[in-house]
C-alpha cells in the first residue's frame, strides 16, 4: 500500500538577487562567526526576509549587524549598520520595521535615518536568552522566539507575546529545545513553531484565555545539519518550512501533507522565507551559505503578513 498522498512537486528555485561584492566582508572576522561557525570564513549570513508596503524586500545580516533592502528589480541597498546581531525582521501594518536581535532583544528601525532603537530589551529585568524570529498577529501583537543556545541538552527556549500598546509581556511556553520561526494560522487560534534542534514543527493551540494548551508535534523532519528554521503560511492555512542544512523549503497543506518542495540551486542554508509577487505565489528565500536571495513560483499563494506584500508588485 502506497502513501495516502501524491509525491510533492519538486520545484527548482532560481536566484532573485545576491549580496553585492561591495557589501561582503570577505576576510573579516566576526565574534558571531567565531562562536557559531568555529571561526569559518563568513562574509555575511542573511536572514529575516520581509516585504514592506512598497514591495521592497528587507533582510538582515547577522554577524555584521546590517539591515538591507532589495527593490522589486533586485537592487540591494544597505539601510542600517549597528552594534547588534539582527536575526529576524518583520514589518507591521503601519510599515514600522521590527527586528529580533540575538544580543539586544526586540528593536525598531527608522528606515529614513537608519537609526535602531530598543523596544523591549528584557523581560522584567531578566535578560532574554537570544531573540531569534518574530511575527505580528492580526491584532498587532508581536510574537517572538527566545532561542539562545537551547537545544536537546537544554530545552528551555521560550516563546513570548508582546502588546506594545499596554506593555504587557506574556511567556506562552518555556520548555522548547531551540524555538525558531513562528507563524499564526489565519484565524489566530494556532501558533506554528519551528523547533530546530528537535528537527520538528510544533503546533501550539491558543485557548480563549490566550494560553497555550495541548501543545503537540505537527511535523517531524530528519537528517540535515540543522533543522526547520523560518516559516510562512499559505492562503489555505498550510505551513511552509525552511529546512536549513538541507537546502530545501517544504510546502504543506493545512493537514501537514507535503504538496511541494523547493530546492536551492546554491548552498544548503535555506534559513527563512516570505511570499511575494503580483499574486502572492512567489516564495523568496534567504540562502545564507552563499549570501543569496532565491525565488520560486508555488502552486499555492501565501497568506498576507501584517504589512501586506503586493503594493510594489505590479
Amino acid at each position: 500500500m502506497g502513501f495516502p498522498f501524491p509525491d510533492p512537486v519538486l520545484i527548482e528555485a532560481e536566484v532573485f538577487t545576491e549580496l553585492p561584492k561591495a557589501y561582503r566582508r570577505t576576510g573579516e572576522r566576526s565574534v558571531w562567526a567565531d562562536k557559531n561557525r568555529r571561526g569559518a570564513p563568513t562574509d555575511s549570513f542573511l536572514e529575516g526576509p520581509s516585504f514592506d508596503l512598497e514591495g521592497n524586500l528587507w533582510f538582515v545580516d547577522i554577524p555584521f549587524g546590517r539591515i538591507f533592502r532589495a527593490s522589486p528589480d533586485g537592487a540591494v541597498d544597505l539601510v542600517a549598520e549597528y552594534d547588534g546581531w539582527p536575526n529576524g525582521l518583520k514589518i507591521d501594518a503601519n510599515g514600522r520595521i521590527f527586528i529580533a536581535d540575538f544580543r539586544k532583544g526586540i528593536m525598531r528601525l527608522d528606515p529614513a535615518t537608519g537609526a535602531v532603537e530598543t523596544v523591549l530589551g528584557d523581560a522584567d529585568t531578566e535578560s532574554f536568552k537570544g531573540c531569534n524570529d518574530l511575527h505580528f498577529g492580526a491584532d498587532g501583537r508581536l510574537y517572538f522566539t527566545d532561542q539562545g543556545q537551547t537545544g536537546l541538552q537544554d530545552p528551555s527556549g521560550r516563546v513570548w507575546r508582546f502588546d506594545e500598546a499596554s506593555g504587557r509581556l506574556d511567556c506562552l511556553i518555556d520548555k522548547v529545545p531551540s524555538p525558531n520561526g513562528l507563524v499564526l494560522d489565519t484565524a489566530g487560534h494556532t501558533l506554528f513553531l519551528a523547533v530546530t534542534r528537535a528537527n520538528a514543527v510544533w503546533r501550539l493551540p491558543l485557548s480563549q484565555s490566550e494560553r497555550v494548551v495541548k501543545a503537540g508535534l505537527f511535523l517531524q523532519f530528519s537528517g540535515g545539519r540543522a533543522g526547520p528554521d523560518g516559516l510562512a503560511l499559505t492562503a489555505n492555512n498550510g505551513v511552509t518550512v525552511c529546512q536549513t542544512g538541507m537546502g530545501l523549503v517544504w510546502v504543506h497543506d493545512a493537514l501537514g501533507m507535503p504538496i511541494a518542495v523547493v530546492r536551492s540551486p546554491r548552498g544548503l542554508g535555506t534559513t527563512n522565507c516570505a511570499f511575494g509577487g503580483p499574486d502572492g505565489r512567489t516564495l523568496f528565500v534567504t540562502e545564507s551559505d552563499t549570501g543569496t536571495i532565491l525565488k520560486a513560483d508555488l502552486p499555492v499563494a501565501g497568506h498576507p503578513m501584517a504589512s501586506g506584500w503586493g503594493a510594489g508588485w505590479t
